[in-house]
């Protein structure tokens, strides 16, 4: 494989909740750094999002231990409401979110171009970790 093609890896969840509910959980950030987490001891302590095309977005990751933590942010490419959002990540990697209404539930699909860095397998357990979490909250939130 050359470096100039890119592995997609999608994750998907479907969310027992109306598509303007996980819209909002999704996308505001008291709600993000309640479930921005793949595992119980990682946290996200803070987050921004500025949404709209061209807007930034930011979450800082970290083990609860303080062991480590990165800086996860990028600028969206593409925002419509209740329905998609794009956006490039500050590594270049571009992903790809899609909000689909089904019978009062909302599927989300949430594809992204894996970095060389860590296995295919492990990113997308990681990712999908995160959306299964994030699965969890929207649905305690209530309906």
């Amino acid at each position: 494989m050359s470096t100039t093609e890119k592995t997609n890896i999608t994750v998907k969840a479907i969310v027992n909740a109306p598509i303007e509910k996980v819209w909002k959980l999704w996308t505001t950030p008291e709600d993000i750094i309640q479930w921005n987490s793949a595992s119980d001891d990682w946290h996200t302590p803070s987050a921004t999002n500025d949404l709209r095309v061209g807007g930034r977005f930011t979450s800082r990751m970290e083990a609860k231990d303080g062991s480590m933590g990165f800086d996860f942010g990028g600028v969206y490419d593409e925002v419509k409401t209740n329905a998609k959002i794009r956006y490039t990540m500050d590594d270049d990697r571009k992903v790809s979110i899609l909000f689909k209404e089904e019978n009062g539930k909302t599927r989300v699909t949430e594809t992204f171009e894996a970095e060389g860095e860590n296995s295919v397998e492990m990113q997308r357990d990681g990712w999908q970790a995160i959306l299964d979490n994030f699965k969890k909250y929207a649905e305690a939130k209530g309906k």
